[in-house]
């Protein structure tokens, strides 16, 4: 990877191509480059060349970064102590001392949640991204009995992967969460408002929990898989039961005052059209989601209703008349909408995440045009998927977990204090 890119990646705080002038401050909440802050950034740059070279050495490391041996070494001591890097290897190169490799520790795991409003999916995840199982959970009403379900199935999952440490659990949800508090703000299709998640998992689990909304989820993860390398602005638009957003500026994950940046998903765009489930209606979500194309298939076919998105799509990819009309209203709907994106926030790449990229090879032209055709000014951002739509949750609910757990500089959680999670709470081997 790109050195300075993993640096700007790991501050926050850089800014590259600046020439002359003062930089803005907000004395408010400035911090002084201290010893500990460089460090903190040094740790995380390490540790982000261990995760995309791997396996590689100590020598290859200080190479690669710039750092002094003695600095690299003090970075991989703590990194193994802390089980997020394992030694392997010994390797004799062509001349010098025997080199021992470094990659990240498989036996390091997280739980991951993914909740819908009809069902929600467990899995766990390594380092590297490897799914070890994943399972569905049908969820009740009641969010203390689902919990308990989800509880109960992340503990059998536990027992059958004894062998593994535990990290934590990173939970991806759709709707908004407060970034301090991580309660659950807005959920219109799940109805958990202000339901505390996290402290009722973490009181049954004994592990440090992570939550964000799904479209957050999916952004990290594209970040921390390094798959936006270069770019600095970009939306990441999921598609599911409804249509949520994240947002990438200047490199940083956006999440507004209270958590609630980038819900053009709840934005009329038409006053006359379906009641949405924030009670507004026509809301862009209830032209463009899944929810929307099952919706309309079923104004097209009253006698044949589709039981879910996956069978509707199935369907059209089949030839089936209504359900192709269904889903390319759809495409249309979410192509249109993008206009409130690129109007905004003027992203150089938009990714499209969820059921419908499944068949974005016969939809996503449809997106393509009416992006394109609904530009202020030309050329349209990039327009790219992400993920595989059953998993990118989880995988995003994972890195998640593991980005906010890997970096302690304080950028990284501006409104919280750093600290480290004690290994009897995250579920660490001793």
């Amino acid at each position: 990877m790109n050195k300075k890119r993993i640096a700007e990646s790991a501050a926050g705080q850089y800014v590259a191509g600046r020439s002359h002038g003062v930089r803005n401050i907000d004395l408010s909440s400035a911090q002084s480059a201290s010893s500990e802050i460089a460090r903190d950034i040094n740790r995380d740059i390490v540790l982000e060349f261990i995760r995309f070279r791997q396996p590689v050495s100590r020598v290859d490391l200080s190479r690669l970064s710039g750092l002094q041996p003695s600095t690299i070494s003090a970075i991989v001591e703590e990194l193994i102590e802390e089980k997020w890097v394992k030694e392997g290897a010994v390797v004799q190169g062509a001349r010098g001392r025997p080199s021992t490799m470094l990659s990240v520790n498989s036996d390091l795991v997280t739980l991951a949640l993914d909740l819908r409003p009809d069902r929600a999916i467990v899995a766990i995840i390594d380092l590297s991204g490897r799914f070890l199982a994943h399972e569905t959970v049908v969820l009740l009403s009641d969010p203390k009995a689902a919990i308990a379900r989800i509880v109960e199935r992340m503990r059998q999952l536990r027992k059958q992967h004894s062998d593994k440490s535990f990290e934590g659990v990173g939970v991806s949800v759709p709707g908004r969460v407060h970034p301090v508090t991580q309660r659950i703000l807005m959920a219109p299709n799940l109805k958990w408002h202000n339901f505390d998640l996290k402290g009722a998992l973490e009181a049954d689990l004994g592990l440090q929990v992570e939550i964000d909304n799904d479209a957050n989820a999916c952004l990290t993860s594209e970040l921390w898989n390094g798959r936006l390398e270069g770019v600095k602005n970009a939306v990441l638009v999921a598609i599911s039961e409804g249509v949520g957003t994240a947002i990438l500026a200047g490199g940083q994950l956006q999440s507004g005052f209270n958590g609630l940046a980038g819900e053009f998903g709840h934005i009329p765009i038409d006053a006359t059209g379906p009641l949405c489930g924030c009670g507004q209606r026509g809301c862009w979500e209830t032209f463009a989601s899944s929810r929307a194309a099952l919706r309309i298939y079923q104004e097209l076919a009253p006698k044949a209703p589709a039981s879910n998105i996956q069978e509707l799509l199935r369907m059209a990819e089949e030839g089936d008349a209504a359900a192709e009309k269904a889903v390319f209203r759809q495409a249309k709907a979410l192509g249109q909408g993008l206009r409130l994106i690129t109007a905004a926030l003027s992203p150089e790449l938009i990714l499209i995440t969820g059921e419908i990229t499944s068949c974005w090879k016969k939809f996503g032209p449809t997106v393509e045009k009416e992006l394109e055709d609904a530009m202020l000014v030309k050329p349209a951002p990039r327009l790219a998927i992400a993920g595989d739509g059953y998993l990118a949750r989880l995988s995003g609910a994972s890195a998640m977990l593991l980005q906010r757990h890997a970096s302690y500089h304080r950028s990284t959680h501006p409104t919280r204090a750093r600290k480290r999670v004690p290994k009897k709470v995250a579920g660490r081997k001793k």
